[in-house]
């Protein structure tokens, strides 16, 4: 077997340790799934929705009238989790779909009445658990994970594509 540098690895060598609490991937990945978690049973118990659909019904209420496409590229979810959340929403009268005038196998979605006031609910609720999460840390803790993730995110972006502003929670 040759190593990445051509020579022979030595079959004896004992690989290096690999501590997985300390590789940024899985750092990041827990933490985005323990808040998720939390906000999710906030949104599920106060309003009913999934952490997916209020991530749909929080695009729309930023963009106004847009696509799914356009949804699952604010909101970094792929298409299928999208067209659940979307379907979910439309059903429960949260959102209105309707086909897209210039694309004839587009589709639209916009708030409906009732997803304007669960919209309008569900915005302090997320922001009072955002304040609760920022209350583990320091005023300065806090601003400097914001900046660090928002380079980090423009870093990675600059390798795999744009990102429009991140998953809204």
């Amino acid at each position: 077997m040759k190593s990445p540098k051509g020579k022979d690895a030595n079959p004896d060598r004992v690989p290096q340790p690999f501590d997985l609490e300390d590789f940024l991937p899985y750092r990041l990945s827990v933490t985005s799934n323990r808040v998720s978690r939390l906000f999710a049973a906030q949104y599920a118990a106060q309003f009913g929705l999934t952490i997916f659909e209020w991530r749909v019904l929080a695009v729309v209420g930023r963009l106004g009238t847009c696509s799914p496409t356009a949804v699952g590229e604010w909101s970094a979810m792929d298409k299928v989790k999208v067209s659940r959340a979307a379907a979910a929403l439309v059903a429960k009268g949260l959102l209105r779909q309707s086909l897209d005038p210039n694309d004839g196998r587009g589709r639209l979605l916009r708030m409906t009445r009732k997803g304007v006031t669960v919209h309008t609910g569900v915005v302090p609720l997320a922001r009072g658990l955002e304040a609760t999460l920022a209350d583990g840390l320091t005023k300065a803790e806090w601003a400097t994970l914001k900046k660090a993730l928002q380079k980090l995110s423009e870093h990675v972006g600059g390798m795999v594509g744009p990102d429009p502003g991140g998953a809204p929670d």
